[in-house]
């Protein structure tokens, strides 16, 4: 981190360039949902990996102690004002549904956003878990201290392998029904740094109607802070929105409900979007 004013002192990562390239190309061509960071292979989720309800004791103890290294690294970024979280607004949305189990959405632009979405509702969440679902990839193929982030602090990998993906799907509707909160990101991929609601794809609904909760959308506006990054772009300054909740209609058909409340999400991050940075939405041709 380094803290200074002209973005001339520091040279602009080469790699983090070529993400905005890739971004402004996938844009444009309307390839809103796929990944534009160079990610590890990806080495496939056997059923017998998995442990999606923390049941096995050597993973609740690793829970415990991974948790305490994860509230630790969460201060200390913010500490550091390499994530800058400048204002929360709505939280008293998610406090009116605390006690539900519930499917939260946000967009996804950087590594640590999840990070900052627990961080503003640590104080009111319930046994303060919050589950996360992940790509496979990021729980199977990353070593280090993210890697134990990945696979021990309540999160739901995907998988290429169908026989995992049952238990997934089983595991979270438990969840959902015993009243957890899941945060599942319906853009799919990250976009670094990226401003824009992308259009969303319907596995956070499914799972909401499925499981019969609602939906409560986050959406995180940035502005650039005066501080450069190591990576010679401006670290950014969130205000985090948390929106009124969606619920599943039950005069409507499942598919019915999942078109519906997909389209709510996206409205609502649209609004806000629009209305925090005073322009209408438009997507490069």
């Amino acid at each position: 981190m380094t803290e200074k004013t002209n973005n001339n002192e520091i040279a602009k990562d080469p790699q983090r360039l070529a993400v905005l390239a890739r971004i402004d190309e996938y844009e444009r061509k309307g390839w809103f949902s796929k990944d534009v960071e160079d990610d590890p292979p990806t080495i496939p989720l056997e059923p017998e990996k998995t442990d999606y309800l923390c049941k096995k004791f050597s993973n609740k103890i690793l829970r415990i102690v991974v948790y305490a290294i994860a509230r630790h690294f969460i201060h200390k970024i913010i500490r550091n004002k390499q994530m800058i979280i400048k204002d929360v607004v709505g939280l008293e949305n998610f406090v009116k549904l605390r006690k539900s189990g519930l499917i939260m959405t946000c967009n996804h632009f950087n590594a640590f956003d999840n990070f900052a979405v627990y961080h503003v509702i640590e104080k009111v969440l319930p046994h303060r878990k919050m589950y996360k679902v992940i790509r496979e990839g990021n729980y199977t193929s990353f070593p280090g201290m993210y890697g134990l982030f990945f696979r021990h602090c309540d999160t739901l990998p995907l998988s290429s392998k169908f026989s995992t993906m049952k238990l997934f799907i089983k595991s979270m509707d438990i969840l959902l029904r015993r009243g957890e909160k899941v945060l599942v990101y319906a853009e799919q991929g990250m976009w670094w740094n990226y401003r824009k609601p992308r259009p969303l794809t319907t596995g956070a609904f499914k799972f909401a109607v499925t499981s019969n909760v609602p939906v409560l959308p986050f959406f995180i506006t940035m502005s650039d802070s005066d501080i450069i990054g190591g990576d010679g772009f401006p670290v950014q300054e969130y205000t985090v929105h948390i929106l009124e909740p969606i619920y599943p209609d039950p005069k409507l058909s499942e598919k019915e409900n999942i078109e519906m409340m997909r389209g709510k999400n996206y409205q609502m991050w649209k609004d806000v979007y629009e209305k925090t940075y005073g322009i209408p939405l438009e997507y490069l041709k």
